[in-house]
């Protein structure tokens, strides 16, 4: 028997985005319940607890920003805030503002359908619950839906099969065993040097490499830590209006205007900080490929410095696409590692995977056996989690059905034909190009700013207009075009998702820029949006 409750808003997941959209709509005396389909608070860094799982921004930025009392409470222990920690971190948010008693754990939204005649949504959980609310937020994030590919046999292998993106809380021990990763990306980079340490032997199976620098990362000093603190209302107005949600600009000069020996010494001071600013250490980094170039040749000669074996270190050299066209990744001795006696490269372009079998899988020219086999294939990155559940909006549209060529939305916050549900760093919004948490509570207090806006004058529904849609749709594309972003087969694009329409996700017009406009908006009357 389903029961049935009403709400004023339905959030869905509680990671960053849901928590801290829990407490603005509570600030609001809204009635508010979160559903998160795991058995604890904190979305991707519940999920990713595979070894050597870090964030990539440093953790005095990666925190939220609403609480004063909490920026000067919380105690950062590294430069860049391992996956533990920052769970830790989150849970204390949940405590300290007292977010549990409104979420409900291990319930997943199965469906979720717009009522026209009341101007209500009906939202089912795979508990056989059913609950109306006004609003629906997806605060389900950009990288929540894991990716394994379908391989013939995989049913068959007698070891071990693990994703990085739903990893066991209790751990997996690799001592002693014969380990294959598949996938070199973020997480790929993360945790390959630590599976390394413990596995009788290790094979990477790479199908594209990454440009990959190194973090540098270690315990934060007290005293800038101390520092930081007492500067944060200025640190974090600074992030605000950048471009990446960071406290820091890029460089203003382009490459081509620095003599070959500046340039080596900008890159080699910012290779030797450590963190991806390399990638902004140029104005023209993202649209010159001649001036990309140069940054690709500085990282590919840092290779070939690091790793021994010259065969090896060109299978890791990225030819095909430009630096940060795909997401840079930081790392801790990921190509150091391939100078193990224990660790194996194996390029899938030139062999590729053709199946499993009980002893583990084979390639086109070997078979290799395996105890244990982890994918570290990624994501269905910032569409996946949004269409699993079957949402239909106005007049019965289907979310999938209007996504059917690539996502639409205005301003990365709304999709026409679906009144009152909201996207919290959607497809069409800076997001995965900037400081997450700094894009999450932008779009958090743009979103509880309307909904108050909407309540105070009585108004039930709101709901973005085609024209505006259409409109943002060509802005994000068109400025995609603009740069290099375009040229590379990166999951920005989906392509790495088998049947996925290519379409340039978020927004790259910069963090501040994009703040500027959705401000703009809301002093508008909330332009491109019918209010009724």
């Amino acid at each position: 028997m389903s029961l049935e409750r009403e709400v004023d808003v339905v959030v869905v997941g509680a990671g960053f985005s849901g928590l801290y959209m829990l407490h603005k709509l509570r600030q609001q005396n809204l009635d508010v319940v979160v559903f998160e389909r795991g058995d604890g608070v904190g979305g991707t860094w519940f999920w990713n607890r595979y070894p050597g799982a870090r964030c990539d921004v440093e953790s005095q930025d990666y925190s939220y920003s609403f609480s004063p009392e909490l920026e000067q409470e919380w105690e950062w222990t590294e430069r860049y805030p391992a996956q533990p920690e920052i769970l830790n971190y989150l849970n204390h948010v949940a405590d300290r503002f007292d977010l549990r008693r409104s979420i409900e754990l291990e319930t997943e939204v199965t469906k979720a359908a717009f009522d026209d005649g009341a101007n209500q949504w009906l939202v089912t959980t795979d508990r056989g619950e059913s609950i109306k609310a006004k609003y629906v937020v997806m605060a389900t994030g950009c990288l929540s839906n894991g990716r394994v590919p379908d391989f013939d046999g995989m049913d068959t292998f007698g070891g071990e099969i693990y994703h990085t993106g739903s990893w066991p809380q209790e751990g997996v021990d690799f001592t002693g065993k014969r380990v294959g990763v598949i996938g070199t990306g973020s997480s790929g980079i993360q945790a390959i040097p630590e599976i390394a340490k413990q596995a009788e032997q290790l094979t990477v199976f790479q199908r594209t490499p990454g440009f990959s620098v190194p973090a540098r990362n270690a315990p934060i000093d007290p005293e800038f830590l101390k520092e930081v603190k007492a500067n944060y209302p200025q640190r974090r107005e600074f992030a605000r209006r950048s471009a990446t949600g960071l406290p820091f600009n890029g460089g203003t000069e382009t490459a081509m205007e620095a003599t070959d020996e500046q340039r080596k010494a900008t890159y080699e001071s910012l290779w030797g900080e450590g963190g991806f600013r390399i990638g902004a250490a140029y104005a023209d980094l993202i649209v010159n490929k001649d001036s990309n170039d140069t940054l690709a040749a500085f990282i590919h000669s840092k290779i070939d410095e690091a790793v021994d074996d010259p065969r090896t270190a060109e299978k890791l050299k990225p030819r095909d696409y430009p630096v940060s066209t795909k997401r840079i990744c930081v790392d801790t001795d990921y190509y150091a590692t391939y100078n193990r006696p224990n660790v194996s490269l194996v390029d899938v372009r030139q062999s590729p995977i053709v199946g499993f079998d009980e002893r583990g899988l084979k390639t086109q020219d070997a078979e290799y056996e395996f105890d244990v086999v982890v994918f570290a294939t990624g994501f269905d990155a910032m569409t996946g989690a949004l269409l699993g559940p079957d949402i239909t909006g106005a007049n019965g549209l289907s979310l999938r059905e209007h996504w059917h060529a690539g996502p639409r939305t205005y301003l990365g916050l709304s999709t026409v034909g679906f009144p009152n549900m909201f996207i919290v760093a959607g497809p069409g919004s800076p997001s995965v190009l900037t400081n997450m948490v700094s894009a999450i509570e932008q779009h958090v207090e743009w979103i509880s700013d309307h909904l108050a806006h909407l309540e105070d004058r009585g108004l039930q529904r709101s709901e973005a207009l085609s024209e505006a849609e259409d409109g943002w749709v060509a802005q994000v594309n068109g400025i995609a075009e603009s740069t290099l972003f375009n040229t590379a087969n990166s999951w920005y694009l989906g392509a790495n998702v088998p049947g996925k329409p290519r379409i340039f996700m978020p927004y790259a017009g910069g963090f501040g820029a994009y703040r500027e406009t959705c401000d703009a908006v809301a002093a508008d009357g909330y332009r491109g949006f019918v209010l009724s």
